[in-house]
């Protein structure tokens, strides 16, 4: 973890509609000496229970939610675009069929039991506060369900502490 620093959230320079729609990141957890991470183009980042949060949603057939329901901690890695290959990569391979960690370029690190990249620009080491599967029956703008979930595979609401914010040292 030599090459980050440590900064409170509300110091981050990046946008974060730019960071999560535009650029990507990475959820990745730990179940036991396993590791596993997705791609993913939606969530917030936000204030709720006078705690900085981060907000996520993952489809229950995704590989990754066993590691995140199975682990206390997870991380959010974010990068430069010159990882895109990469990320579009980890978001379409399932960790089920092939060691795709391992095929990436990317380099995996621990900060305590959170998983991260060593390539990110900005990790988040995050705590799980909350999760509820998305209820159809809840949704106001109905219109959302058929675009989003023809196949009724709604996400599960996750709603994570952000614990540290760490930043990659200027080169």
């Amino acid at each position: 973890m030599s090459n980050f620093h440590e900064i409170k959230p509300q110091n981050m320079k990046n946008n974060a509609f730019e960071m999560i729609s535009k650029d990507w990141m990475l959820i990745t957890a730990k179940s036991g000496d396993s590791c596993n991470t997705m791609t993913a183009s939606w969530g917030a980042l936000g204030f709720m229970w006078g705690k900085n949060v981060a907000f996520i949603g993952i489809r229950p057939q995704r590989y990754t939610k066993e590691f995140v329901d199975a682990s206390t901690t997870l991380s959010l890695s974010f990068f430069g675009s010159e990882y895109k290959e990469d990320l579009n990569y980890l978001g379409t391979v399932s960790g089920r069929d092939e060691d795709k960690i391992g095929k990436c370029h990317l380099t995996l690190n621990n900060h305590g039991d959170a998983p991260y990249f060593e390539e990110a620009h900005t990790v988040l080491i995050c705590k799980k506060l909350f999760r509820q599967p998305l209820n159809p029956d809840s949704f106001i703008e109905t219109d959302l369900l058929d675009r989003w979930y023809p196949n009724k595979d709604y996400h599960d609401l996750y709603v994570i502490e952000i614990e540290k914010v760490l930043v990659k040292d200027a080169a």
